[in-house]
Order: structure tokens, then C-alpha cells, then sequence
């Protein structure tokens, strides 16, 4: 495999354990999404939203998911996350 592409494939690698995280921190960044995201939990329920939205994500970007977890991502939005491959 060329440089070029052993280095595309780690670097998208990394983005994929953290892209849910992302995503989050997208939300959690911009007042409109914000603010739709908060009136959405008030109605369905914290872990409904949440869980839909790692669902699209993984579903989204064709993802599978990894054996590990993020206990500890940079959004405030979620305690952990399932990382994907």
C-alpha cells in the first residue's frame, strides 16, 4: 500500500471512532440545532434522540461498529458512544 494511502486509511480510521462525538459537538455548537435538539428531548426522551441520531450516523457513513466504547467524549450531549470501524 503507497503512503498516501495507508495514511488516508488511518486518518479515516481516527475520524470514525469519533465521528458520533462529532456529530454531538456539531449540535452542541450551533443555537438553532441546539435548540431543535432540547425541544426533540423534551419530547422523545434523552436516549430515544440519542440513540437515533448514532443509528443515522452509523447508518449514514456505511460504519460498523467497533468492540470498544468512548467513555469519555468531548460533548456534553453524551456520556459515551459506540465507536465505529
Amino acid at each position: 500500500m503507497s503512503n498516501l494511502a495507508d495514511f488516508t486509511k488511518r486518518v479515516l480510521a481516527l475520524f470514525s471512532k469519533s465521528i458520533t462525538d462529532q456529530v454531538f459537538l456539531s449540535i452542541q455548537n450551533d443555537r438553532k440545532l441546539m435548540h431543535e435538539y432540547l425541544k426533540l428531548v423534551e419530547e422523545k426522551g434523552l436516549t430515544v434522540v440519542n440513540q437515533q441520531i448514532g443509528r443515522s450516523v452509523k447508518k449514514r457513513f456505511g460504519l460498523s461498529n467497533d468492540d470498544q466504547r468512548q467513555e469519555e467524549p468531548k460533548s456534553t450531549l453524551i456520556q459515551s458512544h459506540t465507536k465505529f470501524e
